[in-house]
């Protein structure tokens, strides 16, 4: 009886023990401790089985695992199974563009490509039949409108495969150009065109070497000669694109028409590196990394190669609205100059310099064009186009036999286009719901909504309203629904509804509070849910398509360690910030007898993220560390601050031209409320995050200084000029365009302010905010005799740290940095 009592007792402390939190424990390799969430969700044809990558064994590398309808445990696929999977199964389809997969119009048949080639199958039967049996890499494939034959890409050129015979017909004939696609070599197509002397010499002495070479050149010359004596008239026309690269050339589905681009980079546009000093040949070496924000950009023409005209029309960038258009910052340099506004932007990269008599002349925008969209019978092409200054998103009716635009929507905003559908470069949602009837999203009314517009007659009608977004937009296979993933229940919430493509009542499928991440089986009947909580990481549910029905929870990955402790639930709140703007964040608050009366803010990363939510965060470990904090009496306060996102576009945008401006005063206002509400001793707050939440770090501490007491920059943006084009310029515009929107946004210019303690970690190998930023301050830093500070460095890491024992280092830092305030 004793010896069970003392088994009792030392399992009972065993289970304490491991209860209790440490850097170490939060810090270990997650799929190890915590567990690894199933990812990768797609369907079988058939509806009958769900695959998806999952690891409850904790190996190196996840495994495919699947269940069935009829046996829902899962088990590990077989390597012969794996190898019959067509490869992108899922809900979904389309043209050509890039995609893996498409579907004929009763989704009867489905065409992939699988190992290079490309497979049809029959989704009734299963039965599959290779089309091709080549070794030429072949791009993305699609059907013709009247699906009797199969078009796809290889190498520069576009193909058609027709079903009934086999026989293969190519439409086009590029030659001279440097493709971006598998087909380009080392120096892409058409280098030797812009061969060096060099070059020319080395080829030289090969052929004047080698027999076998000789030999060689003089077939190739035979053949091409010969060719050129026997070529029909009828062959696709040769395209040279003079040395240009080839972009997204994709064929009209009536296979009357070809779209394509022609890129020339900037020439000029000098890259930086990283250099890498623990490496296997004990050598420093240098990766070579990205560009700076303001760096010469690049410069895209659209073409349309018409095929029974054998005439090619260049896209004419006149015939968009508002092409010539400047944005507002410049006419107020001007101002401030007393000069035009066209003398201003006359200088601007893309200008085309004075007109006639020296006359300024406006510019004429840079734009990036989307592969065409095209109706189901390809009566009409739709492309979506932004300028390259992101003010602009235009979607444009393109008329083939022309190549002329005409506008159906222009969506401007003067700080910068984006949001959820609405996209980057990516050319956001846009579909056909039948032949005249075009779906979109716009920014419109403030947030991210549903639209129509009949191509015909013009008609526009608003599908979705409200102050939520909508986060994602499928159409149902017999094109009488809508599937939207939406925010509509709290900004913190996703969840799946089904509406009717003419608009209406939308019916809300998914049940469970938190992050509900829907994969649609091929039927429409049953959904594979990826869900989590706040306290909770992603599993796999299963749902029928039925609001009332019940999810089933299909996979447990969570370790017994993770289990064993109370993972805390912060609370959601909002609160009002000095302006009036509804601030959403997580408050994890200690019991009475732990509270110590300190304080720590989070400022979570990526600048357009959100983490004040109700699902699991990516950021799991600062979560965990919240929970330790916690558990040693802080209060801790993590915000979604001006600039997050799913809170529509006055918040997304509530940075342009100040970057620690607005976001940095939310947080601010975030201290005032925890000393205000939650009796925080207002000498005793700290402030950390990473990335983005590392440059508000800096600026929290070197221009609020008695706001925080202690702050932890990692991998900080110290200077905005430093960073990226493609971020930075949507929300600053250009440096030498607009410097005091830099000069104002860079915490290196701040920072004499300094005033409390301040920790600055950094991967010395981040590819991503280099450690020059770092570098750069802490020099200033010197400079300004400031003593107070530390900087950390981690020899091996990016951006995002991958080891352990980094993770703990660095934490362990933290931690101390905030016990000592």
């Amino acid at each position: 009886m004793r010896k069970l009592f003392t088994l009792a007792v030392f399992v009972l402390f065993s289970a304490l023990a491991q209860a209790q939190l440490t850097v170490e424990k939060i810090m270990e390799e997650p799929a190890k401790w915590i567990g690894t969430a199933p990812g990768n969700i797609f369907w079988s044809e058939d509806s009958k089985t769900i695959y998806f990558n999952w690891n409850p064994d904790k190996n190196r590398a996840d495994s495919l695992y699947k269940i069935t309808l009829d046996n829902r445990v899962p088990e590990k696929v077989s390597l012969a199974e794996k190898q019959k999977l067509a490869l992108g199964s899922g809900f979904g389809g389309g043209f050509l563009g890039g995609r893996s997969e498409a579907y004929s119009r009763d989704y009867s048949k489905k065409i992939y490509l699988k190992n290079g080639n490309i497979f049809l199958l029959n989704t009734q039967t299963g039965v599959e039949k290779q089309l091709t049996n080549t070794l030429d890499r072949k791009g993305g494939a699609a059907f013709s409108a009247d699906e009797h034959k199969i078009i796809y890409s290889s190498g520069d050129n576009i193909f058609t495969l027709d079903l009934a015979d086999g026989k293969i017909t190519q439409l086009t004939d590029f030659s001279g150009g440097r493709a971006l696609g598998p087909a380009a070599g080392p120096m892409g197509a058409g280098a030797s065109a812009r061969q060096s002397e060099a070059d020319k010499t080395l080829e030289k002495d090969q052929l004047d070497l080698f027999e076998v070479l000789r030999e060689a050149k003089a077939d190739k010359e035979a053949r091409e000669k010969y060719n050129s004596l026997t070529a029909v008239s009828e062959g696709p026309k040769k395209i040279n694109p003079g040395g240009k690269m080839l972009q997204g050339a994709v064929a009209s589905p009536n296979l009357k028409y070809v779209f394509y681009r022609l890129s020339e980079p900037a020439r000029d546009a000098k890259r930086t590196i990283v250099p890498n000093y623990v490496t296997e040949s004990g050598y420093t070496t240098d990766i070579p990394a990205r560009t700076k924000v303001g760096q010469p950009a690049g410069s895209t023409e659209a073409f349309v190669y018409h095929i029974a005209k054998d005439t090619v029309f260049k896209i004419d960038l006149n015939d968009i609205p508002g092409i010539h258009d400047q944005p507002e910052y410049l006419k107020e340099y001007a101002e401030a100059k007393k000069e035009e506004p066209a003398n201003e932007g006359a200088r601007r990269p893309g200008s085309r310099g004075p007109g006639k008599e020296g006359a300024p002349q406006k510019p004429l925008r840079e734009v990036a064009f989307q592969n065409p969209v095209w109706s189901p019978n390809a009566t009409w092409a739709v492309v979506s186009i932004r300028s390259q200054d992101n003010k602009d998103r235009w979607i444009m009716k393109l008329d083939g036999e022309t190549g002329k635009l005409s506008l159906v929507d222009r969506q401007h905003d003067e700080a910068w286009i984006a949001g959820p559908g609405v996209g980057g470069f990516g050319g956001g949602t846009l579909g056909f719901i039948d032949e005249n009837t075009l779906y979109y999203q716009s920014e419109a009314t403030g947030y991210s909504h549903l639209y129509t517009v009949n191509l015909a007659d013009g008609t526009k009608k608003q599908l979705t309203s409200g102050n939520f977004e909508v986060q994602s937009v499928d159409l149902s296979k017999d094109k009488k629904w809508f599937y939207l993933t939406t925010n509509e229940v709290h900004p913190g919430e996703k969840h799946f509804y089904k509406m009717a493509v003419n608009g209406g009542d939308r019916i809300k499928i998914t049940q469970m509070t938190g992050g509900n991440e829907v994969t649609l089986s091929p039927d429409e009947k049953t959904l594979a849910i990826r869900y989590s909580n706040t306290t909770t990481p992603w599993e796999l549910y299963l749902q029928p398509n039925d609001p009332a029905a019940k999810a089933e929870k299909i996979t447990s990955s969570l370790t017994d360690d993770f289990k064993a402790y109370n993972w805390k639930a912060p609370q959601v709140i909002s609160f009002k910030a000095r302006d009036g703007q509804d601030v959403y964040a997580r408050v994890y608050e200690p019991s009475k007898k732990k509270k110590n009366g300190k304080a720590v803010i989070f400022v979570h990363g990526a600048g357009y993220l959100q983490n004040a939510h109700k699902w699991w965060s990516q950021y799991f470990r600062e979560y965990m560390f919240h929970n330790l904090l916690v558990d040693k009496g802080y209060t801790v306060l993590d915000m979604d601050f001006r600039a997050s996102s799913g809170y529509g576009r006055d918040v997304r945008t509530g940075i342009y031209r100040h970057m620690g401006g607005k976001d940095l005063t939310d947080n601010v206002d975030g201290a005032k409320l925890l000393v205000d509400k939650y009796g925080i001793n207002p000498k005793k707050i700290g402030i950390y995050g990473g990335s983005y939440g590392g440059f508000i770090t800096l600026m929290a501490m070197f221009t609020t200084p008695d706001v925080f007491a202690a702050g932890a920059a990692l991998r900080p943006v110290t200077d905005w000029a430093a960073y990226n084009h493609g971020y930075t310029a949507n929300i600053l515009n250009e440096p030498q365009t607009d410097p005091l929107a830099y000069r104002r946004s860079s915490p290196i210019f701040f920072a004499e302010g300094l005033k409390g303690k301040l920790l600055i970690c950094h991967g010395q190998v981040d590819v991503n905010v280099h450690i020059q930023d770092t570098y750069r301050l802490a020099q200033r830093l010197i400079e300004l005799r400031k003593e107070n500070w530390e900087v950390a460095s981690y020899p091996v890491e990016d951006h995002g740290f991958v080891q352990p024992t980094s993770w703990m280092d660095e934490y362990k830092r933290i931690l101390k940095l905030f016990e000592e305030m």
